[in-house]
């Protein structure tokens, strides 16, 4: 049973008629913490996640984005010829699927980073996850900038003559 606090406090809990049961367990309101969930439900959001990815790298493992016409060009290659940081994107993601690691690479380098880091953190969700601890990703601000300083200084190298090696 709920009962108010003292003086205007928040309710306690102090058990119902079958005794000291926590909210969740005697359906009065409350939230259910994470490790009591069933695990399926508790794998929902990190399984969802994980297949829509790999649907998505099984579409462009389909369909080569080398040929013509299948994907939309950059806009911004198409209006000044610079390469962002995602061209080449695609065709890394294809040769990573297709198994060809030294193509994926050439294609676009800080993707392949980026597929290795977006492995770990599915692991990790995943472990937390089947425990049941929430999966809280905070990054500080400072990190935000460095993710910024690397992406533009990428961008800038691959656009200059001696990092041509990092243009696709």
């Amino acid at each position: 049973m709920w009962h108010g606090g003292p003086d205007g406090a928040p309710p306690v809990w102090h058990g119902g008629p079958g005794g000291p049961v926590p909210p969740w367990h005697g359906g009065q309101g409350g939230a259910v913490p994470p490790s009591h969930r069933p695990l399926a439900r508790r794998l929902l959001a990190p399984v969802g996640t994980l297949a829509g990815v790999a649907a998505a790298f099984a579409y462009v493992g389909a369909v080569d984005p080398n040929e013509p016409g299948h994907y939309p060009v950059c806009p911004l290659l198409r209006f000044t010829g610079l390469y962002c940081p995602g061209c080449g994107g695609l065709r890394s993601a294809h040769a990573f699927v297709t198994g060809d690691l030294p193509a994926a690479v050439g294609a676009n380098a800080l993707a392949v980073a980026g597929y290795g880091l977006f492995a770990v953190v599915m692991t990790l969700w995943l472990i937390r996850a089947i425990r049941g601890v929430p999966m809280r990703l905070a990054i500080a601000p400072a990190w935000w900038w460095g993710i910024g300083a690397v992406l533009a200084l990428f961008t800038l190298v691959r656009n200059l003559p001696f990092g041509s090696a990092l243009a696709p």
